[in-house]
């Protein structure tokens, strides 16, 4: 453990260095532990087990908590002052925080969230935001903006945090990280302080797949089971055109290590706007009562809204009478937000929690138990520090169309680092069904390394825009001709292959492809 510590301050000495320029900059001053500490303690775990029993499982790894997680004998923050001063000191630690302890980790500390956990920027005024080591310029993310970085900057070796709306993947997105949303319900939310109790879920953080998986075994709390591979790997086209970054930076990256693991016979294409607008009835009695103006408003931009409107009522109906009582002062756009006149009936409520059931429904039924959604975490690289561009319409709506479909759904989720694109980290997303957390632990084990290798590749790759275009139009239309070929069309599916051949004519899936429909034409 020492020597583990003398390495954090080599890098940290290192990562200073590095930073120093920028930070002179930004007349910021970075703080030794990169503001991502409200306050250190350590909780020891106990004394391994006699042999010939097993270690603790997670014997050697330390961790923090987001200032959200009750631990006996401190105040429980939320990510204000007025809250600390209002509040008297746990009386119990939370269940997840033993959990972990009890399995042989460390905890060394609490971390800063936004202001009472709302937002998902990653900025606090009142105890200054986190730096994001990996890209100090650009906000962390929240809410649980501490936790990502003190993962990021290799303080600890995993950490916790709740997403709500994102509070896990938007950090992890914008440091760099692993960040996992597990299932909605499958982890206890018992002493930890709520937001949004149809949404908030346990979440980590981790550096690599292997603590991820075994940080989230040990949560999860999963018997053995023999590992699977994916049979299908979804990718949301329409969700990829939300991007702000290149799409094919991302998209590319996925297809060719899937098609490296699991063969190109797995890969799909999905519009879920089309799906949920088919799946989801509750949404068009939602956008009837509440939504006025553009009739061609997307069933993922509804998603957004129901989740924001729940967020914004349960928060209120939890935490507006200590808001009324304390008034503390909140960042503007937090306390707007807040303050808003939530003008509500029971009816539409109940309609908007009707959309998660039917959310569940639709997602577990196009993955079932063997697929993985895939779509971009964010939409937006990280903003600047002290940006506007996180106020703006366009921002929100993109941002949360995303985030909504795990969040309403319940559905588990893992944000996964694909490198830098113009020095911000880029990201992608898997989602499996809810429940499949295992199963998207150990798919995610498997293709990482994979996807680290062909996100780097991509990167230095002198394909020429066009190219790449031409790649994922070939993709498209062999995908037409896999579906004649199901529905017994031999000549269309012919006519399909033959053009996709004519957009890529080095890829082999094509021709054979093509060859069988020739076959089945034949008899």
């Amino acid at each position: 453990m020492a020597s583990h510590a003398a390495n954090l301050w080599v890098l940290l000495g290192l990562g200073l260095a590095g930073i120093f320029l920028m930070t002179k900059r930004l007349k910021k001053t970075i703080k030794a532990d990169f503001g991502a500490f409200i306050q250190k303690l350590e909780l020891l775990p106990p004394p391994q087990p006699a042999p010939p029993k097993a270690p603790h499982p997670l014997t050697g790894l330390n961790f923090a908590v987001s200032d959200v997680f009750d631990i006996e004998g401190y105040v429980t923050g939320f990510g204000h002052p007025d809250w600390l001063r209002t509040h008297e000191p746990s009386t119990r630690t939370s269940p997840v925080v033993l959990a972990l302890v009890e399995g042989g980790a460390t905890c060394i500390g609490k971390t800063v969230v936004d202001e009472l956990a709302y937002s998902i920027h990653g900025e606090n005024k009142h105890y200054s935001t986190p730096t994001n080591p990996a890209a100090p310029a650009r906000i962390p993310g929240g809410s649980s903006s501490g936790a990502a970085v003190a993962v990021a900057a290799d303080f600890v070796d995993f950490s916790l945090g709740i997403d709500t709306l994102g509070g896990i993947r938007v950090p992890a997105a914008f440091c760099g990280v692993i960040g996992f949303r597990p299932s909605y319900g499958v982890i206890s939310n018992t002493g930890i302080i709520p937001v949004s109790s149809s949404l908030d879920t346990v979440g980590l953080f981790a550096k690599d797949p292997s603590t991820l998986r075994r940080v989230g075994l040990v949560l999860l709390q999963l018997p053995f089971s023999v590992q699977r591979n994916p049979k299908q790997i979804l990718l949301a086209d329409d969700c990829f055109e939300l991007l702000k970054v290149p799409k094919d930076r991302i998209s590319q990256v996925v297809t060719n290590s899937t098609e490296k693991h699991f063969g190109r016979q797995v890969l799909k294409h999905e519009n879920l706007e089309k799906y949920f607008s088919s799946k989801v009835p509750s949404l068009k009695e939602f956008y009837s009562r509440k939504i006025n103006g553009d009739s061609k408003i997307s069933s993922l931009t509804l998603l957004a809204n129901v989740a924001q409107i729940l967020q914004r009522y349960e928060f209120k109906r939890t935490h507006g009478e200590w808001i009324n009582s304390e008034k503390p002062v909140l960042d503007s756009a937090i306390s707007a937000q807040i303050n808003e006149t939530l003008d509500m009936t029971d009816k539409e409520i109940e309609i908007c929690k009707l959309v998660r059931t039917e959310m569940r429904l639709a997602v577990n039924n196009l993955l079932k138990d063997d697929g993985i959604l895939v779509i971009p975490t964010t939409a937006y690289p990280p903003p600047k520090l002290g940006s506007k561009e996180i106020f703006s319409d366009d921002y929100q709506n993109r941002s949360f169309s995303l985030l909504s479909i795990a969040s309403i759904s319940g559905c588990c989720q893992v944000t996964l680092p694909l490198g830098y694109h113009d020095k911000c980290p880029v990201s992608v997303s898997f989602i499996a069904r809810h429940g499949g957390d295992r199963f998207l632990l150990d798919t995610v084990q498997t293709v990482y390394s994979s996807l680290q290798e062909h996100a780097d590749t991509v990167a230095k790759s002198k394909l020429s825009p066009n190219a790449v275009k031409q790649e994922h139009s070939a993709e498209a239309v062999k995908e037409k001709g896999n579906q004649a070929y199901k529905d017994k069309q031999w000549q269309k599916a012919i006519g399909f292959y033959t053009e996709a051949i004519k957009l890529s004519d080095n890829n082999a899936t094509y021709y054979s492809n093509r060859a069988a429909a020739y076959l089945e034409l034949g008899r």
